[in-house]
């Protein structure tokens, strides 16, 4: 756990672009409705979207944390990918991919499908698209996403996943709905977030989420928890369907 004790220390000493106080005022006026603002907390934004702070953004200057050798584990992540049930011939999108960790573990799981890998970090681009040519992966297509919608096609995913990801969405309630409209009829959403109602969890508190405050956001959604599964040792693994 010393990884995970030192990232609690440290923080997220970068972000992407959108984590400015600046630009989280010049977006007030188109979304005053969704958002609330207030002083910026430590590591949050001061954006808040049904009572919680937004997180910062983790920068690329960081990626080798996500790549660490300690992760399998401390995360148990041999075990979220045994648990993702998927055809062969199913298309996942794995969005805020990052270096591209989970993207190339699900890839052997649909060889007759593809994995999105979305991202919206042009230096977390080059990085995936680098292993994906020296793997010789052929079913990973990557896809720069943008700060309201992952940019996939509509009616074309069958799971979409996220990987502590969500808490950082500058607008989320626009990002679920462009996803919301990516799934098939009978797609789902997986995320995975470390666990908010954990004291033990060693993340600073904005990169931590509740199973009740995700239920709340992604209810307002048009999603509904279809399995929560607690059997990571720090992370949460919900799996959310769309409501009618």
């Amino acid at each position: 756990m010393k990884s995970l004790i030192l990232y609690a220390i440290i923080g997220i000493l970068s972000c992407s672009v959108g984590c400015t106080n600046a630009q989280v005022k010049a977006d007030k006026k188109s979304s005053d409705t969704l958002y609330t603002y207030r002083a910026a907390s430590s590591g949050g934004i001061g954006k808040f979207y049904l009572g919680r702070e937004i997180a910062y953004v983790m920068g690329a200057s960081n990626s080798s944390w996500l790549d660490r050798n300690s992760r399998p584990q401390e995360e148990n992540t041999q075990l979220a990918i045994d648990k993702i049930d998927v055809p062969a011939t199913a298309v996942i999108a794995d969005i805020g991919a990052g270096t591209g960790y989970y993207t190339f573990k699900l890839a052997p799981k649909v060889p007759k499908g593809k994995v999105y890998a979305v991202e919206i970090q042009d230096e977390m681009i080059e990085i995936v698209k680098e292993r994906a040519k020296k793997m010789n992966v052929t079913n990973v297509e990557v896809i720069k996403g943008g700060f309201s919608s992952p940019n996939l096609p509509e009616n074309s995913v069958d799971l979409a996943i996220m990987v502590d990801v969500y808490h950082e969405f500058e607008y989320p309630v626009e990002m679920l709905q462009a996803i919301r409209k990516s799934l098939k009829k009978d797609g789902k959403l997986l995320l995975i977030e470390y666990k908010g109602e954990d004291p033990e969890v060693a993340i600073r508190p904005l990169h931590k989420t509740t199973v009740a405050q995700l239920r709340k956001e992604l209810g307002a959604n048009g999603f509904k928890l279809d399995y929560n599964g607690q059997f990571m040792p720090i992370q949460h693994f919900l799996l959310f369907k769309k409501t009618e």
